[in-house]
């Protein structure tokens, strides 16, 4: 069980963002934001989003470093992706 953050390049809100995911469960995604104090407002379907501020912290905190490839490919290969499609019938919960 690995919590995964891929590097700040997603532009938002005057900053720039990661995603933090888990390649296991989503129980273990949420108790490690909490644990660092994330917001359950930046849970989007099957990731955080989480400000390029946090990113060094959260590294040295245990989310190991990926790339954005690397980091879809395991969210997808742990069976927690939520597709384009499944994003349309699901609400975001925030």
């Amino acid at each position: 069980m690995t919590v995964l953050i891929d590097p700040p390049m997603w532009p938002a809100h005057d900053t720039l963002w990661s995603h933090l995911v888990s390649d296991a469960s989503l129980n273990e995604l949420h108790q490690f934001a909490a644990a660092h104090g994330l917001p359950p407002r930046s849970f989007d379907l099957d990731h955080y989003d989480v400000p390029a501020a946090r990113y060094d912290a959260l590294v040295s905190g245990g989310a190991v470093p990926v790339s954005a490839n690397e980091l879809v490919r395991r969210l997808i290969r742990s069976g927690l992706r939520v597709t384009a499609k499944e994003r349309k019938r699901r609400p975001h919960p925030g």
